[in-house]
């Protein structure tokens, strides 16, 4: 037997034995009103909503759980950033006609209004979170222990 000692670092890897999946599954997630994760996907397909008629929340939650199969977004996580666009959009125009959250005949909808300033503003509110997403990302990429105490 040969003396061989571990040394820091590794070495080129040797190639996957074959059959051996991908490890690119990834854990199911419950999305969270304050979580911009959430709220960009949520912001995404808002943007993405037919205009001027309103819009079942509980359908905008129907689709955001076929789109993303791998995450769970909950009817009241959805109606929190709807009524948080609503409130950014009450306060950059001072009027509420842009998206309007009420309750209907079959429950809370959402109304985009059909004009050519929703397209950039609702752009900006999704880069805002966008932005939201890559600061957790850094302040994730910092820690150097999952306790945050590195």
């Amino acid at each position: 037997m040969t003396d061989l000692r571990a040394t820091p670092g590794l070495s080129d890897l040797r190639p996957a034995p074959a059959g051996l999946p991908v490890p690119d599954l990834r854990p199911p997630t419950v999305a969270e009103s304050s979580d911009p994760f959430s709220a960009l996907r949520i912001v995404h397909l808002v943007a993405r909503l037919e205009r001027g008629r309103p819009i079942r929340i509980a359908d905008v939650a129907d689709r955001l759980n076929a789109e993303w199969l791998d995450w769970l977004f909950p009817l009241p996580v959805v109606a929190d950033v709807a009524l948080q666009l609503q409130a950014n959009w009450m306060a950059d125009y001072r009027n509420s006609s842009g998206i309007v959250v009420e309750d209907g005949d079959y429950g809370p909808t959402v109304l985009v209004e059909d004009s050519s300033r929703v397209d950039p503003w609702i752009v900006r509110q999704a880069q805002r979170e966008a932005s939201h997403c890559r600061q957790r990302l850094a302040e994730f990429s910092r820690r150097d222990r999952v306790s945050g105490d590195g």
